[in-house]
């Protein structure tokens, strides 16, 4: 099965430093890297590491980071004919802190901004030949609704990651097959007024939310919610893991793998991702993971 990816295409700022600086302050860093991300970029990496067909759509500025960036997800075996070169503007970047185990980001869309409903009416055909398509929020947000009604119509499987958080209008939240936020998006999505149990329940086999290192919970068709635990890891970069679960979600699907089990297979996927520095830099190969789980 082919997993099609509509989404950012990133060049990432990383800056190692000792902890996460505070409002209005300045401290050291320790290091500086220019690493390729992006939550759709990613996301197709993690997906093609672990044996997918895998195509992404998007766009990048007509520069060196644009250049680098289409040549690196060449490199992972993605397809990427139909990534959009746009003149006049820069190839979207996040800058990004590393400390204490976690991260802080700000992303600079750039070139992503291009990612509209003209672009996916271009790329349609192809598109639309997936059997999954998997969407973030990185672009802009008439977009990813376009899209999903366009896959809707046409019985496409989609994967929406709702990140960076915002709302989605309740007709395309019925649009999408599966839905992977974290409790804070949760609450952006749905309110607080609704418990996480109840939330699960009232979208079984489509709300997945993910919770961290206790792991990410669903409840099943037959209404039991279940959490998949986190497997222990020695963390490194945080970076990246929430596009590798999703990329690896998205693998197992089209492997057949019922729910539970493709949250298990990626799962343990975006915790071997911590292990090592950089969004993609530690994405792992299927192998590792079917390692790690037997």
């Amino acid at each position: 099965m082919k997993i099609g990816i509509l989404g950012s295409i990133n060049m990432d700022m990383t800056v190692t430093a000792d902890r996460i600086p505070q409002k209005g302050e300045t401290i050291k860093g320790n290091d500086i890297s220019y690493i390729p991300g992006g939550k759709g970029a990613n996301q197709a990496v993690a997906a093609a590491r672990l044996g997918g067909s895998v195509e992404m759509f998007g766009c990048v500025g007509n520069d060196d980071a644009g250049k680098t960036l289409v040549e690196n997800l060449r490199n992972e075996g993605i397809q990427t004919g139909n990534i959009k070169v746009v003149d006049g503007v820069p190839t979207g970047i996040a800058v990004i802190t590393v400390a204490e185990n976690d991260n802080c980001i700000v992303v600079v869309a750039g070139a992503n901004n291009a990612v509209d409903k003209a672009y996916v009416d271009s790329v349609a055909d192809d598109l639309l030949a997936c059997d999954i398509v998997l969407l973030q929020h990185e672009i802009p947000q008439e977009t990813v609704e376009y899209a999903v009604q366009l896959c809707h119509k046409k019985g496409i499987k989609v994967i929406l990651n709702p990140a960076p958080a915002r709302p989605v209008p309740k007709k395309i939240l019925e649009q999408i097959d599966y839905l992977t936020p974290n409790e804070h998006e949760a609450v952006i999505l749905f309110g607080q007024d609704t418990s996480t149990e109840d939330l699960l329940k009232t979208y079984p086999e489509k709300l997945v939310i993910t919770q961290g290192s206790l792991g990410v919970s669903v409840c099943t068709g037959a209404g039991d919610v279940v959490l998949v635990p986190a497997r222990k890891a020695k963390v490194v970069d945080t970076t990246g893991a929430g596009d590798t679960l999703n990329g690896a979600f998205a693998v197992a699907l089209a492997d057949g793998k019922d729910i539970v089990g493709a949250l298990k297979f990626a799962n343990v996927a975006a915790s071997l991702s911590t292990e090592k520095f950089g969004a993609q830099g530690g994405m792992p190969v299927y192998e590792e993971v079917i390692q790690e789980m037997e």
